[in-house]
């Protein structure tokens, strides 16, 4: 009668082999501290001195004392510094409807059946790795130089535009959303290509439109996307700085000063250390909030499939 054995215990891991296991967390540690230990010297200890001297007089330079929340509060009698926060609204408004309606018709037009589509997407893309600052003087030439002479039939062309203080805005509006489209379309076509084929020759053979297959599946589809797009293109523009350094550098007089420009100018070069560091931490709590705004109501747009 043959005889039943019992099958062996599995074999014990050797004690190296666990030591390694049980050390291996402890090696994440060295990559993650150094990061940890940058970010805090260059970014949250700044954050946190700035925070400090916006409660006082400091000039930048000298001696200081606290004077509370008396920076904050001549913020909102400031008339330059509310005109500097009505342009950067005006033109953040303008510049990032402007470049989700430009860099979605673009992004479709790429994603359709088109010849060197790799090719074009490659195209579209190269404004954004370009220094703004060198592109920023390109168009200063431009908008100076060539079409004053080419468009000179044109009353708002005729001069340089650079110079009027009611449309000079305009200028610096194309320069930036020339350049923020490159990054806006990246994201719409990653997202047209995560929509089934099906669902459109679906909606073909019913009948449905291109305009209708736009508003019932395109658009639905990505709105996560365009969400995505949305919120950093308001954020970005509302810190517009190297745009408006190139073109215009806040003229024509303070008609097209940000409150990026206005606060390194007062703060760096106009003696209001303090008072501009206020200006900064209030701007960071306006974006923090209108970015927190734009999530809640495009969220609940958000289709899934």
């Amino acid at each position: 009668m043959a005889t039943l054995t019992a099958p062996a215990p599995p074999a014990r891991e050797s004690s190296p082999s666990r030591r390694r296991s049980r050390l291996a967390p402890r090696g994440y540690y060295w990559f993650v501290w150094p990061a940890v230990i940058a970010f805090a010297a260059f970014h949250t200890l700044p954050v946190i001195i700035g925070v400090f001297f916006s409660f006082t007089n400091y000039a930048g330079y000298g001696t200081w004392d606290f004077v509370g929340f008396a920076n904050y509060a001549n913020i909102f009698r400031d008339d330059r510094v509310l005109q500097a926060y009505g342009f950067s609204f005006l033109f953040a408004i303008v510049a990032t409807v402007l470049t989700n309606a430009i860099a979605l018709a673009i992004a479709m037009g790429l994603n359709a059946r088109i010849r060197a589509r790799n090719f074009w997407r490659g195209v579209y893309f190269v404004p954004y790795i370009l220094a703004v600052l060198v592109v920023g003087y390109v168009f200063q030439f431009l908008f100076s130089n060539s079409l004053p002479k080419i468009l000179s039939g044109i009353p708002l062309f005729a001069d340089n535009i650079l110079t009027d203080p009611t449309w000079a805005w305009t200028a610096i509006v194309a320069l930036a959303v020339w350049q923020a489209c490159a990054f806006a379309i990246i994201i719409y076509l990653a997202g047209l290509q995560t929509i089934p084929g099906e669902l459109y020759e679906a909606a073909a053979i019913d009948g449905a439109s291109t305009a209708r297959q736009f508003r019932s599946i395109t658009f639905p589809l990505i709105s996560a996307f365009f969400t995505i797009n949305v919120v950093l293109s308001l954020k970005n523009f509302l810190q517009v700085f190297d745009p408006i350094v190139a073109l215009t550098n806040g003229g024509p007089g303070t008609s097209t000063e940000s409150v990026t420009l206005l606060i390194f100018r007062g703060g760096f070069t106009g003696g209001e250390f303090a008072y501009q560091t206020a200006n900064a931490v209030l701007f960071f709590i306006v974006i923090t909030l209108v970015s927190l705004f734009q999530f809640r109501v495009l969220q609940r747009r958000e289709a899934d499939f």
